[in-house]
């Protein structure tokens, strides 16, 4: 599990075609710290699987679901990342709980400076994510902890700081930039509990035991 909160700019070696899939290898330093192979690394949000270790860089498969669902195969030799490694059990939660499963991407329709080195974004979504977005809720844009401070038809709102605007990838995104999204884990369990609600009886708390609240 990771937290969304950035803890390096990795920057592309490659991207090879393999088959079906791809081999991902990043120039990095900071994640390397304590990674081996096998260790997982989130790359813009999306979990890989360390393949290659060298002293600074790593190399991860790509699988060919990865490369549809997420923006990964959109990136060149040179392409700034984003860099987690996952929680440590005696780490804090300093962001929300992101688990590097893409659900989709998403187009920046708009990054704006609103003073003091801060900016506001707004993407568009896809339709099928509009049920796990509320105001004031979380969501993972590139694998970055935001909070949705505005939701409109379809275009999702963040505000950004000067921090989150230095240290990651989103100082390279301009209008119609691909970027990952992942919805909150615990709003697809809601959605999906919800949607097994029998609406032609009453809710009653006996019934609220039974699907485990």
């Amino acid at each position: 599990m990771f937290t969304g909160i950035i803890e390096e700019l990795g920057v592309v070696e490659s991207l090879q075609p393999q088959g079906a899939g791809a081999l991902l290898t990043v120039s990095c330093r900071k994640v390397l710290e304590d990674a081996a192979a096998g260790s997982s690394i989130a790359v813009n949000g999306v979990c890989l699987t360390v393949a290659g270790l060298r002293a600074s860089s790593f190399s991860a498969d790509v699988a060919p679901e990865t490369l549809h669902r997420s923006n990964l195969g959109d990136l060149n030799a040179g392409s700034p990342v984003n860099l987690e490694r996952p929680l440590a059990p005696s780490g804090r939660l300093g962001g929300h709980m992101v688990l590097g499963h893409v659900d989709a991407t998403g187009e920046v329709h708009s990054l704006e400076p609103v003073g003091d080195g801060n900016w506001w974004l707004r993407i568009r979504v896809p339709p099928e994510l509009d049920p796990y977005l509320v105001f004031k809720g979380s969501i993972a844009i590139d694998g970055i902890s935001l909070t949705i401070a505005a939701l409109e038809a379809d275009l999702l709102s963040v505000s950004v700081i000067p921090h989150t605007y230095e240290h990651t990838t989103l100082r390279a995104r301009r209008p119609g930039s691909r970027v990952n999204l992942e919805t909150d884990i615990i709003a697809k369990h809601v959605v999906k509990l919800l949607g097994r609600l029998d609406r032609t009886q009453p809710l009653t708390m006996e019934k609220l035991k039974q699907m485990g609240f």
